[in-house]
């Protein structure tokens, strides 16, 4: 479609750029993108996505915002201390870009909605805080075949993958099971460096906008490491693991399971890392 007077001058930096041009423009347009998370990850996600005009992007978080978050929720502000999390992310994302279509999902997902969810997605980006929603996340996309971005963020570090089901390795053929209860730190016990939070959520738009775009490598089969206390970037390559329990050719692993016996979520929830 023809873009307007309007979106021509919006998004005329990126339009300008090779690769991209009317057509690739077009493409984000009609883009849709699920951000399962609206914190330390997927608000920054969020933000380059809605500036970069996805035409539909899909927010999911069963969380209220909390005043420990704005160190990292950029998203969000000290006025929405209190409300849900998705409505506090659509009213700041539609500031930004009105045009943005984005629809909210105000719930935990289990084995029962997820690929009710995922399914009317072209991605699926993954800012979840805990290791059950993660491993669900994975295999739900193995099995709908949707691509996903991985990330994930702990003190000074961040590791971002690429997934794309059926091409190259996915969460499971790096790290097969989820740890035990307690065996991994959450963030309230080793805390986040905002920053990094906020470097890994851009990290995820960028993979997402080159798969839209269809232009790059996108890092598939590559795990991309960032430290910030010295501020490097190493890439660790991932082979796809012949015998994995959902992405093999002979998966043990054919229906979604729900993880919750293997970390504590009662508290705080925040098993793992954001």
């Amino acid at each position: 479609m023809a873009l307007t007077n309007e979106q021509i001058e919006r998004y005329s930096r990126q339009v300008i750029l090779p690769n991209v041009g009317g057509k690739g423009q077009d493409k984000i347009l009609k883009a849709k993108v699920l951000i399962i998370g609206t914190g330390g990850l997927g608000a920054p996600c969020g933000f380059y996505l809605a500036a970069a005009g996805v035409g539909k992007i899909g927010l999911v978080d069963s969380d209220k915002v909390e005043l420990n978050n704005l160190q990292r929720q950029i998203v969000h502000t000290t006025a929405d201390i209190g409300i849900p999390k998705v409505d506090s992310g659509k009213s700041r994302l539609n500031a930004l870009n009105p045009e943005v279509e984005i629809v909210t999902y105000p719930l935990r997902l289990d084995s029962s909605n997820i690929l009710e969810i995922i399914k009317d997605y072209d991605i699926v980006v993954d800012g979840s805080d805990n290791f059950p929603t993660r491993y669900l996340v994975n295999d739900a996309c193995v099995i709908a075949k949707k691509p996903l971005i991985h990330a994930g963020i702990f003190r000074y570090d961040g590791q971002i993958m690429a997934i794309l089901p059926g091409e190259g390795p996915c969460y499971r053929c790096l790290f097969p099971e989820p740890p035990p209860a307690g065996a991994v730190p959450s963030c309230q016990e080793g805390g986040i460096l905002g920053a990094v939070a906020g470097v890994l959520g851009v990290l995820q738009a960028n993979e997402a906008l080159k798969f839209i775009l269809g232009i790059g490598e996108m890092l598939v089969g590559r795990l991309l490491i960032f430290n910030a206390l010295d501020s490097t970037f190493r890439i660790v390559k991932v082979p796809r693991d012949k015998d994995c329990l959902v992405c093999s050719e002979h998966p043990r692993i054919t229906k979604l399971i729900d993880y919750q016996e293997f970390c504590s979520l009662k508290a705080k929830r925040d098993c793992s890392i954001k």
